[in-house]
């Protein structure tokens, strides 16, 4: 009789040492799923916050810029009244991205998610700068993606982990298409250096890819330019 005692006590401390791990486990999972949790919601949180702030920087330069374009144009309307010089000035605005152009071109569409379309990893920021610089050896006078002119000081980065800002502007699906690409230039050219060196390869890892010809219209850069150290001699 004491030794089935001494059994079952020592069959019942076992099970509760167990019992006792599992509530411990169980506690300690839930404790670190919490602070995941309570981590994922900060980086989002400082995400969001990043994204309102360049929103709101955006917003200001487009003001200086459109309130210079506006003295800009007073200038000109007032002002001058020499052709030659009234072609420089546009020019130069051609140059800095700064009014919208028009011209042969070619539209390029690019899908990587959607009905019947399987990719393992989505365009990110990677493809669509070396898309640019595609299109700049093939001489594209001017380019725009998704609505953003590309100049000089454009930068195409990530926020988070699938939002992609192009000139510090978020950039969204247009008309169900998730990137839409415009460039102005020789025509050949710029579908020769795609059709070569982009399309295939995008085609290969299962995005649905869309090539045309076009009359396109590119839009003017909404950002400004600010200069802290140069000066001009």
């Amino acid at each position: 009789m004491r030794r089935l005692n001494k059994h079952v006590v020592t069959v019942a401390t076992i099970a509760a040492i167990i019992i006792g791990f599992l509530i411990a486990v169980q506690i300690q999972a839930k404790e670190e799923a919490d602070t995941a949790a309570q981590i994922q919601s900060k980086r989002l949180a400082q995400i969001k916050s990043v994204t309102e702030s360049l929103k709101e920087r955006n917003k200001q330069l487009q003001d200086i810029q459109d309130q210079l374009n506006e003295q800009i144009k007073n200038y000109t309307d007032e002002s001058i009244n020499n052709p030659f010089l009234i072609n420089k000035l546009n020019e130069l605005k051609m140059s800095d991205g700064t009014i919208d152009v028009q011209g042969p071109g070619v539209r390029l569409r690019i899908q990587d998610s959607g009905q019947n379309i399987d990719v393992l990893f989505p365009l990110n920021t990677d493809d669509l700068r070396r898309i640019v610089n595609t299109l700049r050896y093939a001489g594209a006078e001017a380019i725009s993606v998704n609505g953003q002119r590309i100049v000089s000081s454009t930068s195409i980065v990530m926020s988070g982990d699938s939002t992609i800002l192009v000139n510090s502007v978020p950039i969204s699906k247009v008309g169900g298409t998730t990137y839409e690409i415009l460039a102005i230039g020789d025509q050949n050219l710029l579908v020769d250096y795609l059709t070569n060196l982009e399309i295939l390869s995008l085609k290969q890892v299962g995005m649905k890819v869309d090539l045309t010809r076009e009359i396109v219209t590119v839009p003017a850069y909404k950002g400004g330019y600010n200069f802290e150290y140069a000066e001009a001699i």
